[in-house]
């Protein structure tokens, strides 16, 4: 592909999730994933608090970036949800206290 032959694609999400949910079924999956994307916005939202990058956080809780990669993303696979002993050195490398609350 020449340099000049990129051209991306605007996507208005609101209008796609919004057509998506007059699919059967659509909106009952959506919903179920409300509680894991909670968590993920939680923890991504401690790192950037702590201004770490993946790099950095790694390097504070003694693994890899490629593992604090796969930790984020395993939210979105029931397989391999991370330990609560993970969450709790995440939490704490990110200058912040592990929490759960049922509500």
């Amino acid at each position: 592909m020449a340099a000049g032959d990129y051209k991306p694609v605007k996507i208005d999400s609101a209008k796609a999730i919004a057509e998506a949910k007059k699919r059967p079924g659509f909106t009952e999956a959506w919903d179920a994933l409300d509680e894991e994307y909670a968590a993920l916005d939680a923890l991504l939202a401690a790192r950037r608090d702590a201004g770490l990058t993946q790099e950095a956080l790694a390097e504070k809780m003694g693994t890899t970036k490629s593992a604090i990669s796969r930790l984020e993303a395993s939210f979105r696979n029931e397989r391999h949800s991370p330990s609560f002993a993970t969450l709790k050195r995440y939490a704490h490398a990110c200058g912040k206290k592990l929490l759960v609350r049922l509500v």
